[in-house]
């Protein structure tokens, strides 16, 4: 039975980074700041963050770079490459910010978290809200919107509200008067966690807002569309049914890009595969795990036309749970090998560490013994090395001396990674 205690001690805030790619690009070149800027996806495809000035254009989210390529380019518009390692090194710091304020902290994505706090009705919440926004932009350049609720879903509306407000960018959403006169204008679909299709369902029987939904029998809710939406019900309630989460271990990591330029021969793949098993291993012992098999991929470009097309994979099984990024890429070249055929242009290849198991548990074999005693001391040594040093300070020759290769994702608007790399550390003048 679903439980529905509230708990009224506690209060959640959903920190929102605004225009996040963009912002971390402004935050180390302060001349971009109220200009108009793109990020591209891999490859430089298509755009996926715009800076507020380019929203106003008229450029959609998704766009294929090249279909606007000369509109950007006229209209004086920036453009980037996606630098994952600045924007995954700048939320981190975000999210450590966040949790001088509170320990419970839920990274929800790159760019949102969950704070949670303990409710006081002597706390002023705008002034205790915009404390955080200001703190968190002192510390890291990053401007952050926040919403904050009795509940999750409350708090993800808050969010909206606020990111919409041109004053603070922050909106409080715990009284519920508030709460009555807000939800009336939120439509069912744009409410966290309810889709178009369960959005049309609602709106047959007479629910088209938030505000018509907190109002309606949970019961009713709950015979006709399930579980999920009638904690949504008593969540707009102001009723708690979803607790911050714990990060879980991750069942299957992989990691796949689509090539810079096609690659017709097996001494690419293998490189590029292997930086691939590199960086799977890395994420895999990141949660303490290891991988009981590991699957291979290799396909062409199914969007061309006028060449042969030809798509495989295969899957190995270790005999006993593996981390060890040395044994995994000598599968992986093996599982390669098999699967590779002359005369094609490959596309895309991707590794797969799949069943993982946490590392503390070792069910062991009657005919073999296994000790992870060196294996654990070598990767423990290479991790801590690349974690303080950077990322590919020492690495596996198998995936090429070479950083430029053909295979590699193109991207020719990079900008520095200047919170990662030594040689690319911001210069003051």
């Amino acid at each position: 039975m679903l439980s529905t205690k509230s708990n009224p001690g506690k209060v959640f805030a959903l920190v929102d980074c605004n225009n996040f790619y963009v912002s971390c690009e402004r935050v180390f070149n302060p001349f971009l700041d109220d200009k108009p800027i793109i990020v591209l996806s891999n490859n430089d495809g298509c755009i996926i963050a715009r800076s507020n000035e380019v929203k106003t254009m008229g450029i959609p989210m998704g766009a294929p770079f090249h279909h606007y390529r000369h509109t950007l380019l006229e209209k004086g518009i920036h453009i980037y490459s996606s630098n994952y390692q600045l924007y995954g090194d700048m939320s981190g710091r975000v999210m450590d910010s966040l949790r001088l304020f509170s320990p419970d902290v839920e990274v929800y994505s790159i760019d949102e978290a969950f704070v949670r706090f303990k409710y006081s009705s002597k706390r002023d919440y705008i002034k205790y809200l915009n404390n955080i926004r200001n703190s968190v932009f002192k510390w890291t350049g990053i401007p952050v919107s926040i919403g904050l609720g009795p509940t999750k879903t409350l708090a993800k509306i808050a969010n909206s509200l606020a990111k919409k407000s041109k004053a603070d960018s922050v909106f409080d959403l715990t009284l519920s008067s508030i709460q009555i006169e807000t939800l009336e204008h939120v439509q069912v679909e744009d409410i966290w966690g309810i889709s178009k299709r369960w959005g049309a369902k609602l709106r047959l029987i007479g629910i088209g807002n938030a505000l018509q939904l907190r109002n309606t029998s949970p019961q009713k809710i709950r015979k006709y569309l399930g579980v999920t939406l009638e904690r949504i019900v008593y969540e707009l309630r102001g009723v708690s049914c979803l607790d911050l989460e714990q990060i879980k271990s991750k069942k299957n990591i992989m990691i796949s890009r689509s090539f810079g330029n096609s690659i017709d021969n097996l001494s690419d793949l293998g490189q590029a595969v292997s930086l691939y098993t590199i960086k799977a291993c890395e994420k895999m012992r990141l949660q303490n795990s290891r991988a009981q098999a590991v699957y291979i991929f290799l396909r062409t470009n199914r969007f061309s036309s006028n060449q042969q097309q030809y798509n495989a994979g295969i899957v190995f099984g270790f005999n006993n749970p593996c981390s060890d990024t040395g044994d995994i890429i000598t599968k992986v070249k093996e599982g390669l090998t098999s699967i590779f055929k002359h005369g094609y242009l490959y596309q895309q290849a991707g590794v797969m560490l799949m069943d993982l198991v946490s590392n503390d548990v070792y069910q062991e074999d009657l005919f073999e013994s296994f000790d992870y005693t060196k294996s654990d001391s070598r990767m423990s040594i290479l991790d801590s090395i690349n974690g303080r040093f950077g990322p590919g300070t020492l690495f596996y020759a198998a995936a090429g001396l070479k950083k430029d290769g053909d295979w590699q994702s193109r991207t020719h608007h990079l900008s520095p990674r200047y919170t990662t790399k030594w040689n690319e550390l911001p210069y003051v003048s």
